[in-house]
């Protein structure tokens, strides 16, 4: 089980290392550090670039739905419209059969 140490007793113990070892241990604390950074900084970096994307994304999309007109005159006849499109569509069945 691990000792709870604070930072002065850990600099006293680096002080007792030779020169070699010192080098080691700074070649782990770096190792240790490249990986850890990273995924905090650019996590929060990514987080905020994906953030501004999605914002201008959703800006510019309003801002083509703001510029639609509605064309749309009068009422429309879902029942006639569907039956226009069946009988269209027999007709071309019996195009191909004949």
């Amino acid at each position: 089980m691990y000792q709870r140490m604070t930072l002065e007793q850990v600099e006293q113990l680096i002080g007792q290392l030779a020169l070699q070892e010192l080098v080691q241990l700074l070649k782990y604390i770096s190792e240790r550090l490249s990986h850890a950074l990273p995924l905090v900084t650019d996590d929060n970096q990514e987080k905020e670039r994906i953030r501004q994307l999605r914002l201008r994304l959703a800006n510019e999309l309003l801002a083509e739905v703001e510029n639609i007109e509605d064309d749309a005159q009068g009422e429309t006849d879902a029942a006639e419209i569907v039956r226009r499109l069946r009988d269209e569509r027999i007709a071309q069945i019996c195009r191909k059969d004949a």
